[in-house]
C-alpha cells in the first residue's frame, strides 16, 4: 500500500468521523449516516490495500 492510498483512507475516515459528529450535535440523521457510511468505506479500502500488500508479499519471495 502506497503512502498516499494510506493517507487518502486514513483522511476519508476522518472526514466521516466528523460528519457523523456534527450530524449528532446538530441532530441531522443523514449526516450522521453519510459519516458512519465513509467511515467504513475508508476502513475497507485499508483492509483491501493490506490484503493486496500481503499476497504481492508471498509472490515476492
Amino acid at each position: 500500500m502506497t503512502s498516499s492510498d494510506k493517507a487518502e483512507n486514513k483522511a476519508e475516515e476522518i472526514k466521516g468521523q466528523a460528519k457523523e459528529k456534527l450530524g449528532e450535535a446538530t441532530g441531522n440523521e443523514q449526516w450522521e449516516a453519510e459519516g458512519k457510511s465513509e467511515q467504513a468505506k475508508g476502513s475497507i479500502k485499508q483492509a483491501g490495500e493490506k490484503v493486496k500488500d500481503a499476497v504481492k508479499g508471498v509472490f515476492d519471495r
